[in-house]
Formats: C-alpha cells, sequence, structure tokens
C-alpha cells in the first residue's frame, strides 16, 4: 500500500549535503506530510540517500521529471518504484500521449503500491516570454490546460501546476485528477525564483490536493516549527 500523507504539505529537501537533508528529514518527519527529492539530490547520492532521508513512514515525492522514449521512461518508472518506493514520481507531459501512457501503464505494475503519475505541465519559473522562447505561442495557461489534458487522457493520476492555474484545472479535470502545488510561498516569504505564486491557505482554497513547499521550511531557523505552522494554518 501507498503511504498515506497526514497533510498536504511535501517539503522540498533539495540540499546537496547528505547529512543536513537527513537532519531535516528527521526533524520534519512529524509534521509534514511527505519529503520532495528532485535531480541534484538523487544525482548525488542515489537511492540509498533518499532512503536515508526519508525513512519507513514518511511518504516520498520523487521528482526526476522523466522526459524520454517511452520504453525508457516505463523503465525508469519501474525502477523507482522498485528501489524507493515512492507515492508520487513526475513525468514531462511534453513528453506526448505515448510517453505518458507507458509511465502509467508501468506504474499500475505494482498494484496497491503503485506511484501516482504526474505529469508537469509549465515549471513555475516560467512565464509568457519564456514559453515564447521556446517556440510555444500559446500563453501558460493555455499550454497547462492543453497538457493536463493530454495526461488525463493518457492514464496520469494528476498534473504538477502553478498556483494560478488550479482553479481552471480543477474544472477542466474534475474533482479527482490530483493537482500538486509547487509555488506556495507563504505571506511574507521571499519568491525566489518563482514566478506564480500563491499562499498554502490561498492554493488549498482554491482546490490544491497537495502543496509542495521549499525553502520557506528548509531555510527557516527551525524547519520543524516552520511546517507545523504552515500544517496548523491549513487545518483551520
Amino acid at each position: 500500500m501507498r503511504k498515506q500523507p497526514a497533510n498536504p504539505i511535501f517539503t522540498a529537501i533539495d540540499k546537496n549535503d547528505l547529512g543536513l537533508a537527513k537532519t531535516i528529514g528527521a526533524a520534519i518527519a512529524p509534521h509534514t506530510g511527505g519529503i520532495k527529492l528532485g535531480k541534484e539530490f538523487f544525482t548525488s547520492f542515489g537511492p540509498q540517500g533518499i532512503l536515508e532521508v526519508v525513512g519507513q513512514d514518511t511518504p516520498l515525492f520523487l521528482d526526476l521529471k522523466f522526459h524520454d522514449i517511452p520504453n525508457t521512461v516505463a523503465g525508469a518508472v519501474r525502477a523507482a518504484a522498485r528501489s524507493v518506493a515512492p507515492n508520487m514520481l513526475t513525468i514531462h507531459g511534453c513528453g506526448g500521449a505515448d510517453m505518458i501512457k507507458a509511465a502509467s501503464d508501468a506504474s499500475a505494475e505494482f498494484g496497491d503500491a503503485r506511484p501516482m503519475i504526474l505529469a508537469v505541465t509549465v515549471l513555475t519559473s516560467m512565464d509568457n516570454a519564456d514559453l515564447l522562447e521556446t517556440g510555444v505561442e500559446s500563453d501558460t495557461a493555455s499550454q497547462v490546460l492543453r497538457l493536463a489534458a493530454l495526461a488525463q487522457e493518457n492514464g496520469a493520476d494528476g498534473v504538477i501546476c502553478s498556483p494560478l492555474e488550479i482553479a481552471a484545472l480543477r474544472v477542466q479535470c474534475g474533482p479527482d485528477f490530483k493537482l500538486v502545488v509547487p509555488g506556495i510561498r507563504p505571506t511574507g516569504s521571499d519568491h525566489g525564483d518563482q514566478k506564480r505564486v500563491k499562499t498554502p491557505v490561498e492554493a488549498l482554497n482554491d482546490g490544491a490536493d497537495y502543496l509542495v513547499i521549499g525553502r520557506p521550511i528548509t531555510g527557516a531557523a527551525n524547519p520543524a516549527e516552520a511546517v507545523a505552522n504552515i500544517a496548523e494554518d491549513l487545518a483551520r
């Protein structure tokens, strides 16, 4: 069975320091819904490092954004499911219908322990000008909806989206399609390199299922207290 998050917060611990990541992971485990680990950490420390940070009971969001030919992505999904048993993992929606379906079919092989397949739509660091530079003439909102529809039609469980697209995606994709939302910044925190942001309460009220929050927690003087405060705000 997949581990069930105690709350909607997945804390992003993308630090290239195994000892520090383990310390933060242990401190926040009682308060966060899960932990997100991504490319920098995985490239440095691999599956064993991930298991050391997450431990036995904390749900894992493995954010590696697979994007390759369908057979290769399917193999990567199987390898991830066997090695670290993530609750959810990411692929790029722009990889196309066959790639999305291959990832979804590979995940389904793991039954009740299957990881949710989440398609990345438009990175939250990108805006309309950034899309245009890559040859995409649609605005971010239209591109997100297009890729979300493609993902849903081909078996993905949900998408990664910015806070600004939550409401439109909920209308288009219905109540069961999972919306996992980075670009979350508690009131008063620095936006960093995120261009499309909302507060945790705003995002949850709009219809987000899970919130990905990194630096406002991991950069705090007391990460456990920071995530506990956010969880308390969400529970009100």
